[in-house]
Order: C-alpha cells, then structure tokens, then sequence
C-alpha cells in the first residue's frame, strides 16, 4: 500500500511517500479502504516526539488518526462491521506505528462507528478526533439547557465542533472567541463572536453580565484562568490544552476513543445539526505541505488528505 511515513522523530520535512506492506488485521479489527485521512496538531507533535514519554512508537511512523473510508475485510470475532460498511473514526491505538495517511488501516472496531450520510468522505474524516474532543469536554463539564457556554478559539477545528454540539446539547448562548475574520463563520454555527486579546474578558463581561455556566479552552495559555475569572463556577472549566487545569480546579480532557460518541455524532449531523467546514483537502502526497498549514494555528475548520 502506499503511505505516508517518517523514519525518526522529525518534521515535516522528513515525511514521505512510500510502500509498506498491507497491514495485518487483528481480532476485534477491520481493514479499512482509507477514502480521506483528517490532519490534527497532534499529528506532527508526535512526529516531532513530543508524545515519546507517554505512548510506545514503533518507526516507521505513519501518521494520522482520523479516518473515513469503506471496509474490505474483518478480522477475527469483529462483527460489529461488514465488508463493504462506510465507517469514520478515530484510530488510536495503545501505540504510535500504522496510522492514517494510507491507502489501508487496520482498526479497531472500538474506535469506529458508521459514516454520516450528511457527511461526504473529507468532511467525515474530519470530524471524528475534534467532534470526540469537543463531546467529550462539554460533558464533563455538564453542558446542559439553559447554559451560556464560553468557547475559546471557536472557529478551529474543535472550537466550531464546540460550538454546534454545545448547542445540540440545550445550551441557550454560546459565545466564541475568535479573530475579527472569522466572526461571520462563527454566526453562520450559532455562536456570538468576540475577538480575543487583550481586553477579552470585559468583551465577555459585556456579553453576558451575570457570567457564563461553562468554559472550554481549546488554545491554552492564560485562558483557564481567565475563564474561571468569568464563570459562575470555578470548576465548570475544561481544557485540552493546559495540564494544569485540573490543579486549578477544572478539568483536563484526552480525548478517548468511543464508538458510541461516534454514533451520537453522526445523529447530529445527520440531523442538521452538526456540519464540518473543510478549510482545505491535500493529496496523500502532499501531507507535509498540510502539516506546514496546520502549524500556522489559524486554519477555519479542518484540514484532510483524500487518498
């Protein structure tokens, strides 16, 4: 099959295409005919071995976790899925080795879950790790009816997931932080844009008086506490971006695998409820060229490759 590789620890620079054997299908796994492969940050922060202290890597690397695509065969005790299922997921596996940015994956059948019709191929792998992330921080916060809910860096791959889940979920207002040039974006989901910077929590304030229910901090920085400074309770906070949240008295979220969160994610598109603004789609080839955008940290929406 042909992927995309890296011998060592490296950038973006040190990925190629290459030939690797078809990968070998485990029990309770699927082969997977990859239609289009979602680029994240963590993707290239663990080529560079930001990841090495927590997770086992086997070289070479082949990077990538999201994953839309058809399946072609099944492994052993893996009937949860049949050859020919268009699924999507988020491949995380116990290791870093085989990942996404291939023409086949081998999955488990934990990290999938059937393909939302609402959803064509690039747009299906891009929302599985963000939409899981965004899921996951707003329940652990207990995003609720009648929530004013705080998204920072709202227009971003997570933070638009946020915002429209947010909404899914019963919260009354969701306000978003965000540059200047992506406040017609963030209306388009539903939130109340508001410029970050300088000044960004009376620009808040000025949004909502009496503060916000719940806060999720999808950039990192200062922003867990300023956020606490606007919230009405201090724990209802969740960062995937500060490992110092929790100490604060907040919460830190890493996002799991769940195929069940999968399928309520896929209701919500297929409802209308949930869409996923593609920015850009690269050719397998070009993953180093998609890596170099996803650095710049000012992509709307996601960034895939379409195999």
């Amino acid at each position: 099959m042909k992927a995309i590789a890296i011998d060592s620890y490296g950038s973006p620079d040190d990925l190629r295409l290459t030939e690797l054997p078809d990968p070998k299908v485990a029990p309770g796994e699927v082969l997977v005919r990859v239609k289009a492969a979602g680029i994240n940050p963590v993707d290239w922060k663990v080529a560079a071995g930001y990841l090495d202290p927590i997770m086992e890597t086997a070289f070479p690397i082949v990077p990538g976790w999201d994953v839309s695509g058809v399946v072609e065969a099944t492994g052993l005790d893996a009937g949860e899925f049949s050859v020919g299922d268009e699924i999507f997921g988020y491949v995380r596996k116990d290791w870093v080795q085989l990942g996404t940015y291939a023409e086949l994956v081998a999955a488990p059948v934990r990290t999938l879950a059937r393909k939302p019709a609402a959803l064509d191929w690039q747009q299906a792998a891009g929302a599985p790790l963000a939409g899981l992330t965004a899921l996951q921080s707003l329940r652990r916060v207990g995003v609720g009816p009648s929530d004013t809910v705080l998204v920072h860096a709202a227009a971003g791959g997570v933070g638009s997931l946020g915002v429209q889940i947010a909404l899914a979920l019963g919260a009354t207002r969701v306000i978003g932080t965000a540059s200047e040039r992506n406040h017609d974006y963030l209306r388009s989901i539903g939130a109340e844009p508001v410029t970050y910077g300088e000044g960004l929590a009376d620009r808040v304030r000025a949004l909502a008086p009496e503060g916000v229910d719940a806060a999720l901090d999808f950039v990192g920085g200062d922003v867990v506490d300023l956020s606490q400074s606007l919230l009405r309770r201090r724990d209802r906070v969740a960062s995937i971006a500060d490992g110092s949240a929790a100490e604060k008295g907040g919460h830190y979220v890493w996002v799991r695998p769940d195929s069940a969160d999968l399928e309520f994610l896929a209701g919500l598109a297929d409802d209308g409820q949930l869409r996923v603004h593609v920015e850009r789609a690269f050719p397998l080839a070009e993953a180093a060229e998609a890596w170099r955008l996803s650095q710049q940290g000012r992509t709307r929406g996601k960034i895939v490759l379409t195999v």
